[in-house]
């Protein structure tokens, strides 16, 4: 477990999805986070207190974590400054980029001196094994996305939530660097080598016999030409038996790539029905999450009723109107008075 509480990292950073992984922390784990830090150039907040570095540490911040995200996932210069104060003025350094922490010689030489650890959310365990698709008990609902960063962690978190407090057992499994940091475990399965994706699945989401749930943190999307390796190996580990789809309505183009949009809804859960049904043939759509955080509230709740008219299926921003109508389809249950959109 990473040493709590933290400093989160937003840095030099002007891109509102690449500081996911602090904003995520603020928001699932806001009470493990003492403060933000981040240079006068970043107009982005997670509305915590700005701390320094120093001020940070005299606020009992134990661990900076690096909670940004970028193309490729390296370290900048600045960056690695950064971390190199935060050890030199005691807290430990915890990042998920692909660059690893221990691989900067400054960073590294610094934390042994001072008895401090380097945190490298994405590393994978080192003995996986080749998926099988093999039938396994238990039940287990996988996220799937029309792109990347369009809300599939939360919608996870969300369901996961929503569950339990039907009483149903129920059990959040992390995949990316976010969802490992807040969990306090998973596989990020985007730094898996691609023969053992389908079996790191296999691996977090086990065979269980509890009448409960695993659900499943998707990643990428089928339709994104950069990470549809990553979807397509989580579809067949995850051998679901049902799966939601997110989506950001206000989502021009695929991201990081300007001129490619972003595929029909109707296109995009079909093809991922069909890409599931090699490990899982009964596989069903139980419902559709949509990222309205930046719409007018009426606005957000005309959307969710015609694309529920449109696909046939409850659809929600789980955030902003809760989960309840995809958990009764889910459990194959009437709907709830409480459930329905219309409700909001």
């Amino acid at each position: 477990m990473i040493p709590a509480p933290y400093l989160l990292y937003l840095g030099h950073s002007t891109d509102f999805v690449g500081i996911k992984t602090s904003r995520g922390l603020a928001t699932f784990r806001p009470e493990d986070c003492v403060g933000e830090f981040r240079h006068d150039d970043c107009p982005l907040t997670l509305d915590l207190p700005r701390l320094t570095i120093a001020e940070g540490a005299e606020r009992g911040a134990k661990t900076l974590v690096l909670g940004i995200a970028n193309s490729g996932g390296v370290m900048s210069g600045d960056l690695v400054n950064d971390a190199a104060a935060a050890l030199e003025a005691g807290m430990n350094v915890a990042a998920g980029l692909h660059q690893r922490l221990r691989d900067v010689p400054r960073l590294a030489d610094l934390a042994k001196e001072r008895g401090l650890q380097l945190f490298d959310v994405r590393d994978p365990p080192a003995d996986l094994v080749v998926g099988n698709g093999y039938r396994r008990a238990g039940h287990r609902l996988l996220t799937v996305g029309t792109d990347c960063s369009v809300g599939k962690m939360y919608a996870t978190l969300a369901l996961t939530t929503a569950l339990r407090a039907r009483g149903v057992k129920a059990d959040f499994r992390a995949t990316g660097q976010t969802g490992i940091l807040i969990a306090g475990g998973g596989i990020p399965i985007d730094a898996v080598v691609a023969d053992f994706i389908s079996g790191g699945i296999e691996m977090l989401a086990p065979a269980r016999d509890d009448d409960g749930w695993d659900l499943i943190e998707g990643q990428g999307s089928l339709f994104h030409p950069s990470f549809a390796g990553v979807s397509t190996g989580l579809l067949h580990g995850a051998q679901a038996e049902a799966i939601v789809m997110c989506h950001d309505p206000l989502r021009e183009s695929m991201r990081g790539l300007k001129n490619r949009k972003l595929p029909g809804l109707r296109e995009c859960l079909d093809a991922n029905l069909q890409v599931a049904r090699l490990t899982s043939p009964d596989v069903r759509a139980v419902g559709v999450c949509l990222n309205t955080s930046a719409m007018d509230r009426n606005e957000a709740l005309a959307l969710c009723r015609r694309t529920e008219d449109q696909l046939g299926l409850p659809t929600t921003d789980p955030i902003a109107f809760g989960a309840e109508a995809i958990i009764d389809e889910l459990l194959c249950l009437a709907p709830s008075a409480r459930s329905t959109i219309a409700s909001h």
